[in-house]
């Protein structure tokens, strides 16, 4: 059979393609693909990683700037803090001498008060003596018929007053 015997060339020759198709596409995918792909994964590691910097970076910066702000708001609390007790020593100051101003302005009135009493009293006891000294005087003129003299009267009502 002749088709037997062309068949070693014919695999031989199928043999030369092949390894002339399998270089080619070893050259064209092994040298062009290969490495663009090996480009583009390198770039995209890299960005990756640049973009993992970057994020961190920014995350320590947020944590930076939250504690700058709590230290802000502490200073601030702090600030509020010394305000508000100055407010309240100021107040309790102003208080205390208002507080004195009244009490002084209240015991001048009650010395006043008292002094008025006094008089008042002192007239009282005066005209209570007059009266008394009248009383006398009549009471011994109608009990004795004898008229008593008012220096007299006067002695004796003092001396009365005097006891009790």
């Amino acid at each position: 059979m002749p088709q037997l015997s062309q068949l070693a060339l014919v695999i031989q020759s199928q043999w030369l393609w092949l390894l002339l198709v399998l270089a080619a596409i070893y050259f064209v995918v092994g040298r062009g693909i290969v490495s663009k792909v090996e480009s583009t994964v390198d770039d995209r590691d890299a960005r990756i990683a640049a973009d993992l910097a970057e994020a961190q970076r920014l995350q320590d910066q947020a944590e930076a700037d939250e504690e700058a702000w709590r230290n802000r708001v502490n200073a601030m609390r702090e600030q509020a803090q010394g305000v508000t007790a100055s407010a309240k020593a100021d107040a309790q100051a102003s208080l205390e001498a208002r507080l004195a101003v009244v009490d002084t302005e209240i015991a001048a009135r009650t010395d006043a008060a008292v002094a008025e009493l006094d008089a008042a009293r002192g007239a009282a006891l005066a005209e209570l003596e007059s009266v008394a000294v009248e009383a006398t005087q009549q009471i011994v003129e109608r009990l004795t018929g004898a008229s008593v003299a008012q220096a007299e009267a006067r002695a004796a009502v003092t001396g009365a007053l005097g006891h009790a």
